[in-house]
């Protein structure tokens, strides 16, 4: 007795096998996460510290480069990238992927506490920031008032609104844009002072000197203690004023008679609007493992009590809301998932012909589905895109075997057989096949689970979710489907519409019979076709668009936009506002965001358009984005370009592509060099807009001191460069409190007495014998440039290419031009790297090439070891290019481009076409040792038998495929490219598959089988060998 035959003996057996798959898979559905991708730990570890007043030069040498080769020393660092900026220096170190967050934050922050004592003692301390996950918020608040000023509400925000968000559930961080938090701003006046006999420092030591915070302590009693606090601080612009600088004969100096105290805001660098007006936003960034959905919705339960709290003129709105799109995404699949469903089961009845027998793929079907949610928790998956998307590829895949046991069953029937002893024979000889199918679609999938980067992360929950489904496949068509057959099917009882379809597919193989068996004797003109198609393959794809991922609708579209290097946030607002006039004439505009003075460089400007959802517009975001740019391109104050938002999780942030040159020259050759190379690159044609990240432009104005006039008049550098920074620099002396907060004092010469270099000649300091001189008598002024800021890409001078693709230009064609003109242009001395999306296309673009031919190997030493043969595996995979040259036409003619989705369609096409190959030679095989035919009859007679079969699980999966092809809204494009490849492959493929393998079987397998007796007997009384 074989073990199929006990499922068919002991129905009830059967029935709990699959309902205990059913209420385990149920059971585990509500424990699965839900998310956008699946779980990645990408970590962005920045380092900031600000030495205001400080040049670029000053800031890299003193600060960013001791910091860099510290941080440099420490594990699991992907590349680092340091700027350096007129005072501030950043860092930025780009883990690995995947590398532990918490060890990588603990050790370089012990690397950059190593090396506080050597920068310089005015610099801040480093501030270190970690970012897991998207460098994008997944949610943005902003809010508006027309009755307080910024200060106030960002006062407010920090106070109320930014800790009740925080405290939610799930929320790792909620980060201010545009905050104006609240300083003591002393307003320096150059002539009072002089008139005064006042010098910064004077202004500076009395702020340190009268604003003192005191630890004063407690009175101690025997029995009574009592805490001290005394008022040697202060706490308003009054008290400040009223600061005592200096006495003399009698005659008091306060601060009020040099300057003027006013709480105003610690930055005038930046600003942030909402749809044109002045807005503070506030980014909800969620934990790990946080679901984002639930986030979201938190966040907007929370919304009508932050309503109800806020001051009377405030309001608050919801610009940007990434779980949107995830929501919708998700609803998009599961819609498509249900469709498919429903598709599959109406062509299963129209090929079958029977009720009854549809019945059972029926049943088949969303019991593999729900089965494999129990597979999936164990593996510790979520319910992502890329796991439903696998949902959907599975519904073709797991009805196979159904439809398989049903045909098997069903044709043995007709043959004059009982139901109970036709499902006996139909399971047994089916047994071999089945198990073959589903480890050879298992081992498909299972060199993609075992990548590593970005690919590999993504992917190995949908090819593991794929298999699951898989499995359960194979285990549900061994134990259910044959119990049901042997009790459903009953002995002639066709019906009309049954016979009519018997009769078409009886007519369909005589055709087929007729048509094979004249291929067959023109073997060799097969064999040549075979080898010409194999040698296509490689033309086809040389002919593809190459691209990670393709470009998603997500409603929005980026702006990146920059003024000259001299540019204030007044000179970028005039022109941020004609940039809200070009929003406002096209019709699909929704709502903006601008940051002006964006990532700490007051000439830079970025910017979000908003659209309505897919569903509420008729153009798509790329023909928007087109219409936009020519908008934006008309503004001549400033430079602009748009791009999308990126369709996967993006390792750093800016443009598309980024092409790093990095050498061991200066500032300027690296300048020199960028300008030939983008020159040469902007007549390619391939770019849409290309620029340089540093601009070699930065005015300068250099105060040279005569230190012999100024040793003659006892004036030390420290003194005077302390006089300078207090006056120009902006930088903090100490702090005070307001309201239970402290806040920064800041003294610096107001905006009028410092409006250029001419200015600085009223400048007074004080000489050794206590006489008042002016700047311009021991200094002179010296102009020039210096580039915009100071880059450097893994401790190496760099200058970063950056732009967008032309339309209808793949990432992929941009890069490999950058690269092959890398090789004409650039010197010897000068290298090139990548960032950014640029970055995740050089390293993931080719791993799933690779892992193709992985899981050919595999696929092939799998069927090899199942039937203890080199040539049957040879002869199953020989239709294979033929379904990859058959997808390829597609993507050569641009219908798609080779991408992640498209490449993992490809590597499912092996095991789908294979699935067919082995009905075909296992039951050559059988016929060849059961009934000693030669190879050709034995051959013919096995595609005859399996003609139905293999033209019913073909149909069934392409029309799986027909949602996918057909589908709109979030996530559409990527799920129509890996439907495409599917359907139009495994339509190629099966086809070829009916002529190809028998030919190739023809060629290459043996005559006869003596050593191989796996095989089992068809009679079902036999107990087996």
């Amino acid at each position: 007795m074989q073990f199929t035959d006990v499922f068919i003996d002991r129905p009830v057996l059967a029935c709990v096998i699959s309902l205990m798959i059913l209420v385990l898979g149920v059971r585990s559905i509500e424990y699965l996460e839900l998310r956008q991708y699946p779980k990645t730990e990408d970590t962005l570890i920045t380092i900031r510290t600000s030495y205001p007043g400080a040049d670029s030069e000053l800031v890299k040498g003193f600060i960013t480069t001791p910091l860099q080769q510290a941080v440099a020393e420490a594990n699991g660092i992907d590349f680092i990238k340091a700027t350096s900026r007129p005072g501030l220096s950043m860092i930025e170190a780009f883990m690995k992927l995947n590398y532990d967050s918490g060890d990588a934050v603990a050790e370089i922050q012990a690397k950059v506490a190593s090396q506080r004592n050597v920068l310089p003692k005015e610099a801040n301390d480093p501030v270190i920031d970690v970012q897991t996950g998207s460098r994008l918020a997944l949610m943005y608040l902003a809010f508006h008032s027309e009755t307080m000023t910024p200060t106030e509400m960002t006062d407010y925000l920090l106070r109320v609104v930014q800790p009740q968000v925080q405290a939610l559930e799930g929320v790792a961080k909620a980060r201010m844009f545009g905050k104006k938090t609240y300083a003591m701003r002393i307003w320096l006046d150059p002539q009072r002072m002089v008139a005064l006999d006042v010098t910064a420092s004077d202004v500076r030591q009395a702020l340190l000197k009268n604003n003192y915070l005191s630890g004063t302590g407690e009175t101690k009693g025997t029995y009574v203690a009592i805490d001290l606090s005394a008022t040697t601080d202060i706490t308003s612009a009054a008290e400040f004023n009223d600061i005592v600088i200096r006495e003399e004969r009698g005659v008091i100096v306060r601060l009020s008679d040099v300057a003027e105290a006013e709480l105003g805001a610690e930055d005038y660098e930046s600003t942030a609007w909402y749809n044109g007006n002045t807005a503070l936003f506030i980014g909800i960034t969620p934990t790990p493992g946080a679901n984002p959905l639930d986030v979201a919705e938190l966040v907007r339960k929370e919304l009508p009590k932050i309503r109800e709290q806020m001051p009377g003129g405030m309001k608050v709105f919801v610009p940007y809301d990434a779980s949107e799109f995830i929501r919708d995404s998700i609803d998009e699949v599961f819609g498509t998932r249900f469709e498919s469903v429903i598709i599959v089961l109406l062509v299963i009845l129209l090929s079958l012909g029977s009720v009854r027998a549809a019945i059972i793929p029926a049943v088949t079907l969303p019991l593999c589905l729900i089965g494999a949610a129990f597979l999936m928790m164990l593996m510790g998956f979520s319910i992502n895109l890329l796991t439903l998307l696998a949902m959907v590829l599975a519904i073709g895949l797991v009805v196979d075997d159904a439809i398989v046991v049903s045909e098997n069953v069903h044709r043995h029937i007709e043959d004059g057989h009982s139901p109970l002893t036709a499902a006996k024979m139909g399971a047994r000889q089916l047994v071999l096949p089945i198990f073959a199918m589903t480890t050879t679609l298992i081992a498909v999938y299972a060199p993609i689970g075992f990548m590593g980067g970005l690919v590999g992360t993504l992917f190995t929950e949908f090819a593991f979710a794929l298999a699951s489904a898989v499995l359960i496949s194979g285990v549900v068509a061994l134990t259910l489907s044959p119990m049901l057959c042997s009790r459903l099917f009953q002995a002639s009882s066709e019906g009309k519409f049954e016979k009519y379809v018997k009769t078409k597919f009886y007519f369909l193989g005589l055709k087929y019979k007729a048509a094979l068996s004249r291929s067959l004797d023109y073997t060799s003109v097969l064999l040549f076709f075979g080898i010409a198609i194999l040698v296509a393959i490689f033309f086809l794809y040389s002919l593809t668009k190459s691209e990670l991922a393709p470009v998603e609708d997500q409603s929005i579209i980026y702006v990146m936009a920059q003024g000259p290097q001299t540019a204030t946030v007044e000179y970028n607002a005039n022109f941020a506002k004609e940039m809200i006039s070009a929003f406002e004439e096209i019709p699909e505009y929704k709502e903006s965001f601008i940051v002006l003075g964006f990532d700490s460089a007051r000439h830079k400007v970025f910017g979000g358009f908003k659209m309505p959802p897919t569903s509420e517009r008729e153009k798509f975001q790329w023909d928007v984005q087109g219409g936009l740019q020519r908008g934006l391109s008309n503004i001549t104050g400033i430079q602009a370009t748009t791009f999308p938002r990126p369709s996967l999780p993006s390792p750093g942030r800016g443009l598309p592509i980024q092409f790093v040159l990095t050498a061991p020259l200066d500032e300027q050759e690296l300048d020199q060099i960028a300008n030939e190379f983008i020159e040469d690159a902007l007549l390619s044609g391939n770019f849409m807009f290309l620029r340089k990240s540093i601009e070699y432009n930065r005015p300068k104005t250099t105060i040279n001191i005569d230190r012999n006039k100024a040793g003659l008049l006892g004036i030390d550098m420290d003194e005077l460069g302390s006089d300078l920074s207090t006056l120009l620099g902006g930088n903090y002396v100490n702090w005070f409190k307001m309201e239970g907060r402290s806040y920064k004092v800041i003294p610096q010469v107001a905006r009028e007495f410092r409006a250029n270099e001419a200015m600085l000649d009223q400048y007074y300091i004080r000489t050794g014998g206590g006489d008042m001189v002016p700047l311009a008598s021991i200094a002179t002024f010296s102009k020039s440039v210096e580039p915009s800021e100071r880059l450097q890409f893994q401790q190496l001078n760099a200058i970063v290419i950056e732009g967008v693709a032309a339309p209808n230009v793949a990432m992929g064609s941009a890069i490999e031009y950058l690269k092959s003109s890398s090789k004409r242009l650039l010197p010897e001395q000068v290298s090139y790297d990548y960032a950014g999306e640029s970055r995740q296309y050089v390293q993931q673009s080719t791993a799933l090439v690779t892992t193709f031919f992985v899981a050919l190997i595999v696929i092939y030493l799998v069927l090899a070891a199942q039937f203890e043969s080199w040539r049957d595996p040879f002869i199953i995979l020989i239709s294979v290019p033929m379904s990859i040259a058959g997808a390829l036409v597609f993507m050569a003619t641009d219908v798609a481009s080779s991408n992640i989705y498209t490449q993992v369609g490809l590597i499912t096409l092996i095991g789908l076409v294979a699935k067919n190959g082995i009905l075909i030679v296992e039951f050559a095989n059988r016929l060849k040792i059961n009934e000693g035919l030669s190879r050709r009859e034995a051959v013919e007679k096995a595609a005859l038998i399996r003609l139905r079969p293999i033209i019913m699980t073909t149909a069934a999966t392409i029309v799986a495929m027909i949602p996918l092809l057909f589908a709109n809204g979030p996530g559409a494009v990527s799920r129509f490219h890996i439907g495409l490849v599917i359907s139009t492959g495994l339509g190629i493929g099966t086809f070829f598959t009916l002529f190809m393998v028998p030919a190739f079987y023809l060629i290459l397998s043996k005559e006869y089988w003596s050593s191989y007796t796996f095989f089992e007997p068809d009679n079902p009384t036999s107990g087996g060998r």
